[in-house]
């Protein structure tokens, strides 16, 4: 199947069917002495605390009236179900969401705040409906991709024409890489405003598949390890999103849980943010000095951490 391109256009695009349905996030310097002058942009401050609230959005807008009446779906660790559970209910769609039975209980609650339909599944089920794309028992609803959806990707760029409106010489931009739709939604609109902007990606050494896809030329699969890092970290790099990942990728920075650690721990103890570990990951990432020492903008893409580990983190310690 070709791969749909995302352009410059499609992101402004997205911004007019988002307008008023998300929170323009903060672009905040993070309080804390480090080689490069880092910068937050605030992603866990959006209605659900996540930025799957941009995307899902976009994919919501776009429905048709019978595709509305029959309903959507999703599979995801827990973000993207919550963003499309929120935008379904206030357009009073039926939404049911698949998640992995080791999700954590904060990002349940929330799901069923929403009024969605929770299926659980082991982590490695959930990623086979993220490869197929489809789920049999919900085949008549329209099945929203958590990543590789083009209306998301468009969706999740917008977040890139406001980093570079709020920092128009941002030297470069580091996003926690999951399955790669956040990462290609803001380097394409990153990119198209700013060229010369390096784009990383952050992953945990739990779990880095673009950091082993990178080294072998092509998309891979890995052994994955569950950690409190649960909202990136997949198994493989799926060949669409590595055709569309690869040309704006400047590199992949890899961080241990200890460093996940550390930064949402400085998170909260400088900045008073909460941030999950996934939103994390761009800090440590930053802080190691491999993004560069200028202008660098870390994307903090959710806070949906439970408090039990939270907790954990904030009194010096490394969850599972």
């Amino acid at each position: 199947m070709p791969i749909q391109s995302v352009t410059l256009e499609d992101v402004e695009e997205a911004r007019k069917s988002i307008r008023g349905k998300v929170v323009r996030t903060p672009l905040v310097r993070l309080n804390a002495e480090s080689a490069a002058e880092i910068y937050l942009k605030l992603e866990c401050l959006q209605p659900t605390g996540s930025f799957k609230v941009r995307g899902s959005g976009n994919a919501i807008s776009h429905l048709t009236s019978d595709e509305k009446a029959k309903g959507v779906y999703t599979c995801s660790a827990g973000n993207m179900a919550q963003a499309l559970a929120w935008h379904a209910k206030r357009e009073g769609v039926r939404c049911t969401v698949i998640v992995p039975d080791s999700a954590p209980q904060t990002k349940i609650d929330a799901i069923r705040r929403y009024g969605a339909d929770i299926i659980q599944m082991t982590w490695d089920e959930v990623w086979e409906v993220a490869n197929k794309r489809y789920y049999s028992p919900l085949g008549q609803r329209t099945f929203v991709h958590p990543f590789a959806d083009p209306l998301m990707i468009a969706g999740n760029g917008t977040a890139g024409l406001e980093i570079v409106e709020d920092l128009p010489d941002v030297d470069a931009v580091v996003v926690p890489f999951g399955g790669g739709g956040l990462f290609t939604g803001i380097a394409t609109a990153v990119k198209a405003k700013r060229a010369s902007t390096s784009m990383y990606a952050s992953e945990v050494e739990t779990a880095s598949p673009l950091s082993k896809s990178l080294a072998a030329g092509r998309a891979v699969e890995i052994s994955r390890t569950p950690s409190f890092v649960d909202g990136i970290g997949g198994a493989n790099v799926a060949e669409d999103m590595w055709e569309r990942v690869r040309p704006l990728l400047s590199g992949s920075i890899v961080v241990s849980l200890r460093e996940v650690a550390s930064a949402v721990r400085l998170l909260m103890e400088r900045n008073r943010v909460v941030s999950e570990g996934a939103g994390g990951t761009s800090v440590a990432a930053a802080l190691t000095g491999k993004a560069g020492s200028g202008k660098v903008v870390c994307v903090v893409s959710g806070g949906n951490i439970d408090g039990s580990k939270l907790i954990k983190i904030l009194q010096g310690e490394t969850p599972n």
